[in-house]
C-alpha cells in the first residue's frame, strides 16, 4: 500500500498563528503612560514642587516677600537660616502694593516690608486678617531743608512739603507737631490729615506731594523744608543725620510704624516662621540692617508676636473709627 495518502500519526496539522499586534500596542501605551507619570513627579520633586515636604525643607522653602532682596540684611538672614536648617526663598517686589495680596492668596508664606499701620489699613480696607509675628525696626521720619540749619530757622508762613499718602502724611504731621511747626485741633492719631490742623495757630503751611517728589521739592526756593520718607533719603543724596528734626522711634506714638514680619492668621503660631523671626533678630542680621539704614534704625525686637498683634488690633479699631 502506498503511504503517500496516509496522515502522520496523531493527525498533526499546521499550527494556527494568532495576531497579537493590538494587544502589544495597548501594553506599550500603558507602559509609556506609567513612565511619563513617574518622570513628571520625579521632576517636581527635584524642582522644588513637592508641596508635601516639610515647610522650610530644600524642596519646600519658606517664601518671603520683600522690597530690596539684595539688601545686606537679607543675604545675612538667608545664610543664618540655612545654618539653622531652614531653607528660604526671598521673593523680590518692586513696590508695596502686591506683597499682602500675594501672602493672602498663599503665593507667599511671609512678608517683611511694612509697618503696623500699613498692615492695619490693608486689613480694614480689604476685610483681611493678616497678622504680625515679629518686629524688626522703626525708622525715624526726618525733616530736611536746604535753607534751614535748625527748626528755629524756619520762618512763620513758610511752606513745608509732606508725603501725600495716607500713612506717611499722618506721621509727617506728627513730626511737625513735635517740632512745634503745626498745631492740631485735637489729639494726634495715625490717621491725622491736613484737615485736622489748626491753620491759624500753626507756624507753617503744608504742601502734600507724592513721597518720591518731596526730596526734589527742596530745590524750590518757595519750599523751606520737607518731611522725607527714609526710602527716598539715600536716593536723593541726603544723609539721614542731616535731618534738622526727626521723631523719637522709641515712643508709644511710634508703635504704628514698627516694621514687622507678617503671616496669615492660621500661621501666626507656626514654629518655623517664629524661628525665622528670631534668626532675623540676631546680631549679625541686625548689624547688616543697621548698616543699610545708615545708622538710623531703632530695633523693635523686644516685642512678642502677641504684643504686636495687640498693637495691630488697636490701630485697626482707630482705622475703622476714622472711616
Amino acid at each position: 500500500m502506498s503511504s503517500s495518502n496516509q496522515q502522520p500519526i496523531g493527525g498533526s496539522r499546521e499550527p494556527v498563528r494568532v495576531n497579537h499586534t493590538l494587544r502589544n500596542t495597548i501594553i506599550a501605551v500603558v507602559v509609556i503612560a506609567v513612565l511619563a507619570v513617574a518622570v513628571f513627579f520625579g521632576y517636581r520633586a527635584l524642582s522644588g514642587g513637592n508641596d508635601s515636604a516639610a515647610k522650610g525643607s530644600q524642596s519646600n522653602p519658606v517664601k518671603i516677600g520683600v522690597v530690596g532682596k539684595t539688601d545686606p540684611q537679607w543675604t545675612a538672614f538667608e545664610s543664618k537660616a540655612r545654618q539653622a536648617g531652614i531653607y528660604v526663598d526671598i521673593v523680590d517686589f518692586q513696590d508695596y502694593t502686591s506683597e499682602n495680596p500675594a501672602l493672602d492668596s498663599g503665593d507667599l508664606d511671609l512678608n517683611e516690608f511694612q509697618h503696623l499701620l500699613y498692615l492695619a489699613n490693608y486689613n480694614v480696607q480689604n476685610g483681611k486678617s493678616l497678622q504680625p509675628i515679629g518686629g524688626t525696626a522703626v525708622y525715624p521720619l526726618g525733616l530736611y531743608s536746604d535753607q534751614a540749619k535748625n527748626v528755629s530757622d524756619i520762618t512763620a508762613g513758610s511752606t513745608i512739603a509732606i508725603p501725600n499718602d495716607e500713612t506717611n502724611q499722618a506721621r509727617a504731621i506728627g513730626v511737625l507737631q513735635s517740632a512745634g511747626l503745626v498745631t492740631l485741633k485735637g489729639t494726634w492719631t495715625p490717621f491725622a490729615s491736613p484737615a485736622d490742623i489748626d491753620t491759624t495757630a500753626s507756624k507753617v503751611e503744608l504742601t502734600p506731594l507724592k513721597a518720591e517728589q518731596v526730596a526734589n521739592s527742596l530745590k524750590d526756593p518757595k519750599v523751606a523744608a520737607g518731611v522725607i520718607n527714609n526710602d527716598y533719603v539715600k536716593d536723593a543724596g541726603l544723609n539721614p543725620k542731616d535731618a534738622i528734626f526727626s521723631d523719637n522711634a522709641d515712643t508709644e506714638s511710634a508703635r504704628p510704624y514698627i516694621n514687622v514680619f507678617v503671616a496669615r492668621k492660621a500661621d501666626a503660631d507656626n514654629p518655623t516662621y517664629l524661628k525665622l523671626v528670631k534668626i532675623f533678630q540676631s546680631k549679625e542680621v541686625l548689624d547688616a540692617l543697621q548698616s543699610e539704614s545708615g545708622g538710623t534704625a531703632a530695633f523693635a525686637d523686644k516685642y512678642s508676636a502677641q504684643d504686636l498683634q495687640g498693637f495691630l488690633a488697636t490701630i485697626e479699631k482707630e482705622a475703622r473709627a476714622s472711616e
